[in-house]
């Protein structure tokens, strides 16, 4: 207790220079702790955009994940209602499961043929209602609206396309897409679509009118197959590839086209769970149930990390980026309460050398300048944590909004440091060690001072 009375008495004897250093180490624990809290806000507000787009986790037939999108009929998942049925009864994972739904994925040709105009699309047949749930889960209390699907209410012909696909096809008027200037070069009426697609639109009994698409794939047997589609709207996907070829349809529709009359099938079951921190679980279960009751097809559980790549590049950009300023505000502070209590060590040479000469011992030099260090750190970690979080409470509620990586519509700005407990701790700890072994190299030297040559200091 004596020791840290008189580390305290000295800090406040020359305080001007303890409060410099407190500063800067006030700013550091601030800027890791702002940071960090945006670090972890983009994370999981990443993690919630994918979840509720695709689920935690999928089952898709094996190798579909590599070779499956350019042939879904090959790569299909066959009885899937069987196979929904026992992941639904399933007592160990039924009580885990939020919503469990099937989609297709598709390619083909979407033409207007009416402005004479086509390009490569790649579908996506969904079942509404379940979409809609999958965009109510919000575990982490973003603040955000979620959206009905276009597609909610809809007739089965109807789908949803990307804005980029509205303008190749000429609907941005009929669609009320924005930014849309008329291309220099307009195509003439039927002259890029192909003669056998055109006879198979005709065959459908359908007129190519604005606002309406026709579609073409090719089915399991390898056959072409067209439907007429209603567009319902043309949305904003926020990745520009996506946007150029995206088309939304009715998970029926969508089976329509690939398997026709046949049983129809889907490429993937997703399966969104209550809690993110199920995930282990969830897919041990399915391990176990794809070596018992599912054993008859080849599967394989692929979670939201794996089917969007681009989770993994983001978080592990600003992973880097927050160890990189954290790396160098350590050393900022290092430097600093090193030059601080190198300052002290030779102001005070001549009191150095009157306490060796009283007989305090080397270590309990040591001692005074590791304790004044240690409580720089301490006071630079309390203040740096409370000063974050007045900071990330006047963020959080400045009505200040952003857009993220994907997204579309612009989301409330938030900092996470309220809750982040272990940032707020490793944060806080990490500048106090800091302070501490900044504070060693002068404390040694200052131990190490010869008593004579101290006290005739000048």
């Amino acid at each position: 207790m004596n020791i840290f009375s008189l580390a305290l008495r000295n800090l406040l004897r020359n305080y001007r220079r303890s409060l410099a250093t407190l500063l800067a180490m006030l700013v550091g624990a601030v800027t890791i702790l702002l940071f960090g809290g945006y670090s972890q806000d983009l994370n999981l507000g990443l993690q919630t955009g994918f979840v509720q787009s695709s689920g935690h986790l999928q089952i898709q037939h094996k190798d579909y994940f590599l070779y499956g999108n350019g042939n879904p009929a090959a790569y299909g998942i066959a009885h899937y209602p069987a196979l929904l049925s026992v992941l639904k009864k399933d007592p160990v994972l039924a009580p885990m499961l939020n919503v469990i739904t099937p989609t297709l994925s598709l390619g083909g040709i979407a033409g207007n043929y009416s402005a004479g105009v086509s390009r490569t699309v790649l579908g996506r047949g969904v079942v509404v209602e379940d979409q809609n749930k999958l965009g109510l889960w919000n575990d982490y209390d973003f603040p955000i609206t979620p959206k009905q699907s276009a597609l909610t209410g809809t007739s089965e012909d109807s789908v949803v396309i990307g804005t980029g696909v509205a303008r190749v096809l000429a609907l941005c008027g009929a669609l009320h897409v924005k930014n849309c200037p008329q291309p220099a070069a307009e195509a003439s009426s039927g002259s890029d679509a192909p003669a056998d697609v055109m006879a198979l639109s005709e065959g459908t009994g359908s007129k190519a009118i604005t606002g309406r698409i026709e579609m073409l794939a090719a089915n399991s047997h390898g056959a072409p197959n067209v439907a007429a589609l209603t567009v319902v709207k043309a949305e904003t996907i926020g990745v520009k590839e996506l946007d150029d070829m995206f088309v939304g349809l009715h998970l029926s529709q969508a089976q329509k086209l690939i398997y026709g009359a046949g049983t129809p099938q889907v490429t993937a079951i997703v399966l969104q769970l209550k809690y993110s921190s199920q995930m282990a679980a969830a897919r041990a279960r399915l391990t176990v149930l794809m070596a018992g009751p599912l054993k008859a097809q080849p599967l394989e559980v692929l979670d939201y990390t794996v089917i969007n790549p681009q989770y993994g590049q983001i978080t592990g950009m600003f992973a880097a980026i927050f160890g990189f300023i954290a790396l160098l505000i350590g050393s900022i502070v290092l430097f600093t309460v090193s030059n601080t209590m190198s300052m002290a060590v030779v102001e005070r040479t001549v009191e150095i050398g009157t306490l060796r000469a009283m007989g305090l011992r080397q270590s309990g030099i040591r001692q005074l300048f590791v304790c004044e260090g240690m409580l720089l750190g301490a006071m630079g970690a309390v203040t740096g944590v409370f000063t974050a979080l007045v900071l990330a409470w006047l963020v959080n509620h400045s009505g200040f909004t952003w857009t993220p990586p994907g997204n579309v519509d612009p989301i409330p700005l938030t900092v996470r440091v309220w809750g982040e407990s272990q940032m707020l701790l490793t944060t806080a700890l990490g500048l106090i060690g800091v302070a501490l072994l900044s504070a060693w190299w002068p404390a040694r030297r200052a131990a190490q001072l010869n008593i004579v040559d101290a006290l005739r200091h000048a």
